[in-house]
């Protein structure tokens, strides 16, 4: 029997109930484990240990926008708390897309998305973030070549440059940089029961707080917006503020995708520190609250609105 070689890591394929989504940047997590448990001691001198039940780690996914609309529409279904589950799995490839191994996922939940650095002065690629809560997992060994017809299919790449922010009264012309920030879903573990899998139930989805850093040359709106919100105490539901931050193709006109975002409001800015002997823009940082987003995505039947 000939030996077994190892072979370079390759691809990763993403499926979601039984259909093809696209490759993934990147992937980790989704191990398989168990509590070790300690017995009292007894008459043994010899500490007794066993397994309790079997727990499934989480699974991280670097993503960008050139996957299927179908796992922008579940970061969206999350995101609006309809809570949706998916079935899904990670077939891992060499280099040349032969089918290495897999993971199957069941009854999935999006529990993070993180929206990375948006930054006019970065030239890098720029991915998504997901962290996957599985109700369970399995491993398991594949062949054959996978994912042909998405290999071939064009990328949609995005570059942390490529953004827009827009904000109601705001002007948003000189903003150079947002910084990264996670949605949440709280997710609440059934531990009680003879069940060997823990059920697990979607909370609350928590929406982060914005950090945007301007130029003080077109910070005045800014200043104007929090003089009134925090100093004067103007800040009822009224005073809030939507916005928008679009991502970008490479072209800096085409949006990939898009995040709603609904009752913003001001609760800090400052200015960013100098240095009297460095020659640099001046600039300020603001700090927003925001109580709800929207994940936004065009499809092939319509552009993104």
């Amino acid at each position: 029997m000939p030996e077994a070689r190892s072979y370079a890591a390759g691809a990763t394929l993403l499926s979601l109930d039984q259909q093809e989504v696209g490759f993934l940047k990147s992937s980790e997590g989704g191990a398989i484990t168990a509590d070790v448990i300690h017995e009292p001691l007894g008459a043994s001198l010899f500490i007794k240990k066993h397994l309790g039940q079997p727990r499934y780690e989480d699974i991280a996914l670097g993503l960008g926008f050139s996957m299927s609309p179908r796992v922008l529409a579940w970061i969206a279904d999350t995101w609006a708390m309809k809570q949706p589950r998916k079935d899904g799995s990670l077939t891992f490839c060499d280099y040349a897309l032969n089918a290495t191994s897999r993971l199957d996922f069941v009854d999935g939940l999006i529990t993070e998305t993180t929206i990375p650095a948006c930054d006019a002065a970065s030239k890098e690629a720029a991915f998504l973030r997901l962290k996957l809560t599985p109700e369970s997992l399995r491993f398991s060994k594949v062949s054959g070549r996978v994912g042909g017809a998405i290999a071939k299919s064009e990328k949609k790449s995005w570059v942390a440059s490529g953004f827009k922010l827009a904000v109601d009264g705001l002007d948003c012309s000189k903003v150079s940089r947002i910084e990264p920030f996670t949605v949440k879903q709280t997710i609440l573990f059934d531990e009680i029961g003879e069940a060997r899998e823990w059920a697990r139930t979607p909370s609350q989805v928590e929406f982060p707080n914005l950090r945007v850093t301007l130029s003080e040359a077109g910070a005045q709106s800014w200043l104007d917006w929090h003089e009134d919100f925090v100093i004067k105490g103007n800040n009822d539901d009224s005073e809030e503020r939507d916005g928008r931050l679009s991502f970008l193709a490479p072209n800096m006109k085409d949006e990939l995708a898009a995040v709603k975002l609904y009752n913003l409001g001001i609760f800090r800015i400052a200015s960013d520190k100098s240095e009297a002997t460095k020659d640099q823009i001046k600039r300020v940082t603001a700090d927003l609250y925001c109580e709800r987003m929207e994940l936004q995505f065009p499809t092939a039947e319509e552009p993104i609105r």
